[in-house]
């Protein structure tokens, strides 16, 4: 799904204090996709939600998963819904 706007969403849970976590994993996207991001909100949210998505479509629910997202596994999510023969280095490993 190659497109030239790439919204990305982080909804966090205000309640939990995951304001630093949603940041943190911006940076990290933010830095590895600079030029492919067209925008990123961190979006305050309530009980217990840390949601990531791409396009207004769901790519990481921790509810889902049970668990908050490694910020490589992220990227390989990201990179296969923007950029499928992009390598990430270490991150693909």
């Amino acid at each position: 799904m190659i497109s030239k706007v790439n919204k990305l969403e982080i909804e966090y849970c205000v309640q939990c204090n995951w304001l630093l976590r949603a940041s943190w994993m911006a940076q990290e996207l933010l830095t590895t996709f600079n030029t492919d991001i067209t925008s990123l909100a961190l979006v305050p949210g309530s009980g217990g939600i840390f949601e990531v998505r791409l396009n207004g479509a769901i790519i990481f629910s921790r509810k889902e998963a049970g668990r908050f997202p490694e910020s490589k596994e992220l990227k390989q999510l990201l990179r296969d819904l923007i950029d499928p023969e992009r390598a990430l280095g270490h991150s693909d490993k």
